[in-house]
């Protein structure tokens, strides 16, 4: 990014290569819009671009490029808010490989737990979205959220509970 930053433009293609399906599948899961998941990449790397002088390299691409598609996405919501109602269709599940906790969970289980993150509150998927499957570190996502570590874990901790609580709901067990 720092070439890119720079000036050597090209250099953006390179980064599109290595972060898109994972940004994709990120917003896809937080959407549960295949369309509307294409775009957001999209616009985060039109940021990218746009606001390259604003990249320090003092931290870590990633965390800097999931700044940047949060506020996309956030922009993305208030926009969807003041245009239209939200879709009721149900989500599509990402297209890349499964991940290590996907590949461990059956294929009925994998659906309930599509179905269960969809269930959480936006912030308990995004903080699960951004640890267990884009696999930031605590510290990160901390500095990401503009908050402690410890907030972070503890609220990792309770969206877990959620999401296993709203799992057990949808797969008719009862919660101990």
């Amino acid at each position: 990014m720092l070439s890119v930053r720079d000036g050597d433009i090209g250099k953006l293609g390179i980064l599109f290569e290595r972060h898109h399906r994972v940004l994709f599948n990120f917003f896809l899961r937080l959407t549960g819009n295949r369309s509307a998941s294409e775009d957001l990449v999209q616009e985060v790397f039109l940021r990218m671009l746009k606001y390259r002088a604003s990249y320090q390299g003092k931290s870590h691409f990633t965390l800097w490029m999931y700044r940047i598609a949060r506020n996309a996405r956030i922009d993305y919501l208030n926009k969807e808010k003041r245009t239209t109602q939200e879709n009721e269709n149900q989500p599509e599940v990402a297209s890349d490989e499964p991940t290590v906790m996907e590949k461990m969970v059956s294929d009925q289980d994998h659906v309930l737990v599509h179905r269960a993150l969809e269930k959480l509150s936006l912030e308990d998927r995004e903080v699960l979205l951004l640890s267990r499957f884009q696999d930031l570190k605590y510290k990160e996502i901390a500095e990401l959220l503009g908050c402690a570590e410890g907030t972070v874990k503890a609220r990792v901790h309770y969206a877990i509970k959620n999401l296993r609580d709203t799992f057990n709901q949808l797969s008719g067990e009862s919660t101990r």
